[in-house]
């Protein structure tokens, strides 16, 4: 069986991905009582059409009862099975804006607490379930879309007992992604984007591959990554991590990161089984210079 607990403020994309696991089979609940998750595993042992279920679990939960969630979690017997609990965030002025524009009740407001001091409590009740989490994902940047998509891509197409591992291309001018395990930044590379008739091509076109392939600092900085990776990552498999994500940043994230996130990705989809590469800034009208 494989259970996916998802948590995180409220307004932070928490439906939508249950939302998205419920379309691809899984057997989802929301906002179940902790309480009854002990008893939904048991149910679960005994019923085969239960192998694949998601339940999230809001600050309501946690505010109303004496239970640990991470304590419970821990102790549920799931020696045979695979236990993924994913965190989604996002700033404080995003929250507050998604509930604005939505006109949704906040579950903490009162008449005496404020939406924004309500944002606030939840966060201290929800700190068992973030200090946990096997997958944390801000979503301020994030479109509905964009989280649908990395939910599939994270978490419903990973391998079971396999360690996931993401390479994900971004633009320093847009931030950096703050899910991020390591930060490598390929900004000191040669740019295509200095040669007009490169500058509309993206990492992933035949004229920049050609571009960047041509450079041996480019060739030793996708080696030295690799490397890196390589030394360090039978440790994190070894302490059970399900999922690593890599984070390849250029100026803009369109060329350079984008090549270099690419090949690493098909580097080590030959040695590991679940890899998977996206690239954040593709879908922006931005320019990598």
């Amino acid at each position: 069986m494989r259970l996916v607990v998802i948590s995180g403020r409220s307004g932070s994309g928490k439906s939508s991905a249950l939302h998205v696991l419920e379309d691809l089979g899984f057997y989802c609940i929301d906002n179940l009582p902790i309480g009854l998750l002990p008893s939904l595993v048991q149910h679960a042992e005994e019923d085969d059409r239960l192998r694949q279920i998601a339940v999230s679990i809001d600050a309501r939960n946690l505010a109303h009862t004496v239970e640990r969630i991470d304590d419970l979690l821990r102790n549920l017997p799931l020696e045979q099975y695979q236990l993924d609990v994913v965190y989604l965030d996002a700033s404080e002025s995003i929250l507050l804006q998604r509930f604005s524009a939505t006109r949704r009740k906040h579950p903490l407001t009162s008449d005496v607490i404020s939406l924004a001091e309500a944002i606030e409590r939840e966060k201290p009740l929800l700190d068992p379930l973030a200090n946990m989490a096997d997958l944390t994902l801000d979503t301020t940047m994030m479109s509905v879309h964009d989280l649908r998509s990395l939910i599939r891509l994270r978490v419903a197409d990973k391998i079971s007992g396999d360690m996931s591992i993401l390479f994900e291309s971004f633009g320093f001018k847009h931030g950096i992604p703050t899910d991020a395990d390591y930060v490598f930044d390929v900004r000191h590379l040669p740019n295509p984007y200095w040669d007009e008739g490169l500058r509309g091509y993206t990492g992933l076109d035949e004229p920049v591959k050609n571009f960047l392939s041509q450079h041996d600092i480019v060739h030793q900085m996708r080696k030295d990554i690799g490397d890196f990776m390589d030394r360090w990552m039978p440790s994190f498999i070894n302490a059970n991590r399900s999922y690593m994500t890599i984070a390849i940043g250029c100026t803009g994230g369109q060329h350079r990161s984008v090549f270099i996130s690419e090949q690493l990705a098909q580097d080590f989809r030959q040695r590991y089984p679940n890899v998977q590469v996206r690239h954040r800034e593709m879908n922006r009208t931005t320019s990598d210079h």
